[in-house]
């Protein structure tokens, strides 16, 4: 006679295999806070060091201009090429808005600094340039560069962080253009450019009379734009929202990013110099030519005028370089945390298109002495009639080489 038969215990749960990390998950997670550390670390090392208080703010300025342009796509040309393209007008609205917040917030500290505008002094350090054909022809040759290479300067900076295989192209592209650029100016200089007049607005209209009629102008280009918006679609908030993932892994409105390099714009030449792109790409590619034996012996007034200044970079670490250095590792941070970093093997349409717009943006930024952001973004901010022309010229420009390259299938 057999005994119980002993029950069997169930057998354990097994525990799921604990999932390792990817190579690149493990970058996205740890290298975003990694960089931010470092830059923070770098900007209070810099601030510690005598006179490095500037260098400091420049790095800050441009790491919280890099994710601002980043987070909420802010480029020119994709936002002319998305009304002129697909209809859609929001990116044209978020460069008004960016415009409207740098002019009010330009009138409060140029009003502090220079209360009367009315006398023979320019505000200083402001991009103020002198208007003639030559300045209609540099924005023209800088709107076809960025029609050919899919982006202006400061947005190829910003997707340099985002891996993009253009942009590394059309940065080269755009020192080359500079040195072509110096080869050309003394001719253009003496023909045109020495007498062409310096117009600051504010001198003649004052800052309230300036600052009204500027932002009727864009109110005038902004209501057109805005009968084209679509309907907007009500946020479901059922199922609540998480602020920190909005902030970090999706887009910005085109319009709160605009607002936010307003502000940008006018902190910066608060307590640095108004923004720009090109000062240090155009001084290094100088400094370059130089000693290439490539320079004219003597570019004619060029360093006597305001603007995105070309001078040889001497210092190892400058404003500019820092405000662009902090621009890309932001914008890399930015791309990394939100999931767009996605590099991509360059093909020979990405060195052609990025080479050869490079050039013209490089030789329009430097003949305009700025770019997108220096001569037309600070330069209409501070009332400099010089900004409002390069950017009416460069908007044409990249239309039209958008059209012709449309029509004979080189551009999509």
């Amino acid at each position: 006679m057999s005994g119980p038969v002993a029950e069997r215990s169930p057998p354990l749960p097994r525990r799921p295999a604990l999932a390792l990390p990817t190579g690149r998950e493990l970058v996205r997670r740890v290298a975003p806070p990694g960089i931010a550390l470092g830059l923070v670390g770098a900007a209070l090392w810099l601030s510690g060091e005598p006179g490095g208080s500037r260098l400091a703010l420049s790095l800050t300025f441009g790491a919280l201009f890099g994710v601002v342009l980043q987070r909420s796509r802010f480029c020119f040309y994709c936002q002319w090429r998305d009304f002129l393209v697909a209809g859609d007008p929001r990116g044209l609205l978020g460069i008004l808005a960016a415009l409207a917040a740098g002019l009010a917030g330009y009138a409060v500290v140029l009003g502090a600094w220079m209360p009367d505008p009315g006398g023979t002094r320019l505000p200083p350090d402001a991009h103020i340039g002198p208007v003639g054909p030559v300045l209609l022809l540099a924005g023209a040759v800088f709107g076809a560069g960025m029609a050919i290479s899919g982006s202006c300067i400061s947005a190829h900076l910003y997707r340099l962080g985002e891996g993009s295989p253009t942009a590394p192209f059309a940065l080269v592209g755009t020192g080359l253009g500079f040195v072509l650029g110096f080869a050309t100016w003394n001719p253009l200089y003496l023909v045109s450019v020495a007498d062409a007049p310096v117009i600051w607005l504010p001198r003649h209209l004052g800052y309230a009379g300036y600052l009204g009629l500027a932002l009727a102008v864009l109110a005038f280009l902004a209501w057109p734009l805005m009968k084209r918006l679509p309907d907007p679609v009500a946020p479901n908030l059922c199922r609540g929202s998480d602020p920190l993932r909005a902030l970090f892994s999706g887009r910005w409105p085109v319009w709160l990013g605009g607002l936010a390099v307003g502000a940008i714009g006018t902190l910066a030449y608060l307590r640095v110099g108004p923004l720009g792109v090109t000062a240090e790409i155009g001084g290094r590619a100088r400094q370059a030519a130089g000693a290439a034996g490539l320079l004219p012996a003597r570019l004619e007034g060029l360093d006597t005028f305001r603007g995105c200044a070309t001078a040889i970079r001497e210092a190892l670490l400058t404003p500019n370089g820092l405000f662009v250095a902090g621009l890309v590792l932001a914008s890399f941070v930015a791309a990394l945390a939100s999931g767009q970093f996605q590099p991509a093997r360059p093909r020979s349409g990405h060195a052609i298109r990025g080479l050869l717009g490079g050039l013209f943006l490089g030789w329009g930024a430097m003949t305009g002495l700025g770019c997108s952001v220096g001569t037309l973004l600070s330069g209409i901010m501070a009332g400099a009639l010089s900004g409002w022309v390069f950017g009416v010229a460069m908007f044409a420009g990249a239309g039209g080489t958008l059209w012709l390259g449309r029509r004979t299938g080189l551009l999509t």
